[in-house]
């Protein structure tokens, strides 16, 4: 999502791992951006040295931006760039997602770019209204310990189309009875409980400036978050260099014999496509926006979701790539061999993945309707027994679906790395 809304808005950046940070390659720019996702997992892949690598960055003057995840993982129980922490799921609305206010302040951020008249002379800078319409998608809390800190936004009202779980604020709230489901569902619902919570927050960490944001400016279609995701990059990296640098993974995707790769591509599709077909029929899940699902509780929903996505976005860059040289053997053989390696790689792993989760949704499908039932509980040994096989005990999944989804990860990365390259 942070990868498509940085190339519509013709924003300068370059994809960077973990791996690349521990070997110190932050050196080389102004602004690390660290979007959305488990925080936790961004920890364990960045290690001590990535964390230490990232605090120096920031230290010496590099400038630190952070979306949901990405925010999270600055804060103390994080890497501790800034002296706040989240809070506890018990205090927090752990499950809210889409359009929401924000009681602004003022900052540059929040400026709206020159815009031109019909007679191309430039029209004054304008400011959004007070309180401008943005997404959040599932975000922590903050609990802010530094009077120091600046709040550069807080949490207005919720709009009618959003959602808290996979109840639809609008429809909850013409019945007035957040308090009965909070007992039903035994989390805090209520986006109430957000207003007036900080929502994007400025801080220094030695000579750099650290924002986070709970808010995804990222999000598709979203002409508000563009203006702002633009206003960022110009306010943290409008006075610094960037040198744009090779990586080694695109090494491994060199040197190689011409093969077919359509076929696989083709059955990769196939099985994600099916995977959310099935939640569709089933009424487990729904499109919100192109790239996020609306999940009923009791099920995983943003799991199976990225899954759809990065393999779509393979698909699409790999046909891409093949119509813009003809098919031609001689043209795609240079790296087409190892790139059908990993395929075959990815799809011996998600085939298999793809029909144990197709059985799982069904049976949690039938469950649902007999009791409570989140992600993480429920009374029927054999759920448990496969969810534990899939995605492990973890909130933050684990199991087959995160070995999954790093291969597949690696794969898309080396893919947008050709042809970055090109």
């Amino acid at each position: 999502m942070a990868y498509k809304a940085m190339e519509t808005n013709g924003l300068s950046f370059k994809l960077i791992r973990a791996e690349d940070i521990k070997k110190g390659c932050l050196k080389n720019y102004a602004m690390l951006f660290v979007p959305g996702g488990w925080a936790s997992n961004k920890l364990k892949a960045l290690g001590d040295k990535g964390t230490a690598e990232i605090k120096k960055f920031v230290r010496n003057g590099g400038n630190y931006l952070g979306f949901c995840g990405g925010a999270g993982l600055a804060t103390l129980d994080g890497i501790g760039l800034l002296n706040i922490k989240r809070k506890p799921t018990k205090e927090r609305v752990p499950s809210f997602s889409g359009r929401i206010n924000l009681n602004i302040n003022k900052h540059s951020v929040w400026t709206e770019i020159n815009r031109k008249d019909n007679e191309g002379v430039d029209s004054p800078i304008h400011r959004f209204r007070h309180s401008p319409v943005f997404h959040a998608w599932w975000p922590s809390q903050f609990l802010i310990e530094d009077s120091g800190l600046e709040i550069l936004a807080t949490y207005g009202n919720a709009l009618p189309d959003s959602f808290s779980s996979d109840l639809n604020v609008g429809d909850v709230e013409t019945n007035n009875n957040w308090t009965e489901l909070e007992e039903i569902y035994r989390i805090n619902l209520n986006p109430k409980r957000l207003k007036n919570e900080p929502a994007v927050i400025e801080g220094a960490f030695g000579k750099g400036r650290v924002i986070l944001s709970l808010i995804h400016f990222d999000t598709p279609d979203d002409a508000n978050g563009a203006k702002v995701l633009r206003n960022l990059w110009k306010y943290l990296i409008e006075n610094s260099y960037e040198l744009r640098v090779k990586s080694d993974e695109l090494k491994k995707f060199k040197n190689s014999k011409p093969e077919m790769i359509s076929l696989q591509v083709n059955e990769l599709e196939s099985a994600v496509n099916d995977l959310i077909s099935l939640g569709i029929r089933n009424f487990l899940w729904f499109w919100r926006n192109p790239m996020l699902l609306q999940w009923r509780r009791g099920v995983r929903g943003l799991e199976y979701c990225a899954l759809y996505i990065m393999i779509n976005a393979i698909a699409e860059m790999l046909k891409i790539q093949d119509s813009l040289l003809g098919g031609s053997p001689q043209a795609t053989g240079y790296r087409m061999q190892d790139t059908e390696k990993h395929l075959k790689k990815v799809k011996g792993m998600l085939i298999p993945f793809v029909d144990k989760a197709k059985h799982l949704l069904i049976l949690e499908r039938h469950e649902i309707q007999n009791g409570h039932i989140t992600y993480e509980r429920c009374d029927d040994p054999g759920i448990q027994k496969l969810r534990t096989e899939l995605f492990s005990s973890s909130k933050s999944h684990g199991g087959l679906f995160k070995d999954l989804i790093d291969e597949t990860d690696k794969l898309l990365y080396a893919l947008i790395e050709m042809e970055a390259a090109k």
